[in-house]
């Protein structure tokens, strides 16, 4: 991809990097581009958003750079990036956008594409649009009178999606019983996600369900679990659940007050569905930086895991590659591809709870199945990455690093897509070897950068 797109969306400090004039420019270059492909017909693009302040003037920039191409503007308000997704499959949309920049701060934000079928743009699509944005859109079509677009507010959307989820739910019997501490991180999911619980009979304590548009991901939701393990601790509840602010993922809380996440969440839904015979084929797929326990505890049952690249995008193409159904992140981001074309928190904690209300098995116990391996992470400064990770030095050391460790041991050496960085992550039995390893790397990094 060039210099906006990255793996998801456009982002940057809203009005600094992310200004109206570059949301404004993305509706006329995308809407359009998505015309060309629909010739004759007059393109609807759906829009939705969390719930940061800055959300407000991208939307207003963004319809008018729709409209000023004569395509039509359906607004769904604050609502998950996931329901986008669906929503724009539901209302037969050319496109879905949401506005939000996901678990980070509140000063950032995102525009973020799906395609009609509600999975993310194409990489030639997304790079066609950057490319007319970057050339400038002054001189793309301008209908007028009737053919200028219009703005309808969708006020049915949010019902529509919970009517949705609630299909996807396949218990017989409703939730009545669990008691849940949901974390709606101020985000899109204040509002649905306890109503979607509370529809499914579950006892609710809601927190950071209060959004202002500024304390969105404040100290809470997925990446904040504190005070919702204490919460969960001091309510004596079944489960605690940790949305981020756009609610495409979520982290567990056992009862116990154990955090437990994406590795975790892929552990339980991918053994329950292996043994109820629905993981077919026998396969589940995360990234490079999930846990080795999981790997171990998956092989132990005959279920393939097959690693890819960090993002979401990659998680999906890697189980469009292989079939599977089931595939995800540490972070929580999890894609259920039988119910949905990308990762959706809501849905992910509702499979989660199936699980346990179907076994009735704590969430202590289902984690059990996995043992976790120590993991060590470090970011290492790094200017030119090409030239320095293929340094002889390097490569030596990282060929060294990889053979110490062994067949149950993981080495992954990541440069930062947004910092100048290298991220090396190592995984073993063996804390003290981890460390060794790392430090041997580290130094070889050191020693290439100062020749």
């Amino acid at each position: 991809m060039g210099s906006l797109f990255g793996t998801d969306g456009v982002r940057g400090i809203a009005n600094i990097d992310l200004t109206p004039e570059l949301a404004f420019d993305l509706g006329r270059a995308g809407s359009y581009v998505l015309a060309k492909q629909e010739e004759g017909i007059r393109p609807r693009i759906l829009v939705g958003k969390d719930t940061r302040i800055s959300g407000d003037m991208l939307e207003a920039a963004l319809r008018a750079g729709i409209c000023s191409t004569g395509a039509d503007v359906l607004t769904v308000g604050i609502i998950p990036t996931p329901a986008v997704a669906y929503l724009t499959r539901y209302y037969q949309a050319s496109c879905g956008i949401v506005i939000s920049a996901s678990h980070n701060p509140v000063a950032d934000n995102g525009i973020k594409f799906f395609g009609s079928s509600g999975y993310k743009l194409p990489d030639e699509v997304e790079a066609e649009i950057e490319k007319l944005v970057i050339a400038g859109t002054r001189d793309l079509t301008r209908p007028r009178g009737t053919d200028v677009g219009r703005v309808y507010d969708v006020k049915e959307a949010e019902n529509n999606y919970l009517k949705y989820l609630m299909d996807c739910y396949s218990l017989e019997e409703d939730l009545y019983g669990i008691r849940v501490v949901m974390d709606c991180a101020n985000g899109a999911a204040y509002h649905l996600g306890p109503e979607l619980w509370q529809r499914l009979g579950a006892r609710v304590i809601a927190i950071n369900d209060k959004p202002n548009g500024v304390n969105i991901n404040e100290r809470c939701g997925s990446t904040h679990t504190d005070d919702l393990i204490k919460a969960v601790v001091e309510h004596q509840a079944d489960m605690g659940i940790a949305y981020d602010g756009d609610a495409d993922r979520c982290i567990i809380v056992d009862e116990r007050g154990n955090e437990l996440d994406g590795d975790y969440i892929l552990l339980i839904c991918g053994l329950d569905a292996y043994r109820s015979g629905k993981l077919i084929p026998p396969s589940i797929v995360a990234t490079v930086m999930s846990n080795i326990g999981l790997d171990i505890a998956l092989r132990r049952e005959n279920i393939n895991i097959a690693s890819c690249k960090v993002g979401d995008r990659y998680v999906l193409e890697k189980m469009q590659e292989t079939g599977s159904l089931l595939g995800g992140e540490q972070s929580g981001h999890i894609i259920f591809s039988r119910y949905a074309t990308t990762g959706d928190g809501l849905l992910t904690s509702m499979k989660v709870a199936e699980v346990m209300k179907r076994t009735g098995i704590s969430l202590s116990e289902l984690a059990r199945e996995m043992e976790k391996q120590p993991q060590i992470l470090v970011n290492v400064s790094l200017d030119n990455k090409d030239k320095i990770l293929g340094h002889e030095l390097v490569v030596t050391a990282l060929n060294g690093a990889k053979e110490r460790l062994g067949e149950w041991g993981k080495l992954v050496v990541r440069p930062s897509g947004t910092e100048p960085v290298v991220r090396i992550m190592a995984q073993g039995s063996d804390r003290y070897l981890l460390e060794e390893v790392i430090d041997s790397i580290k130094k070889s990094i050191e020693k290439a950068q100062g020749l």
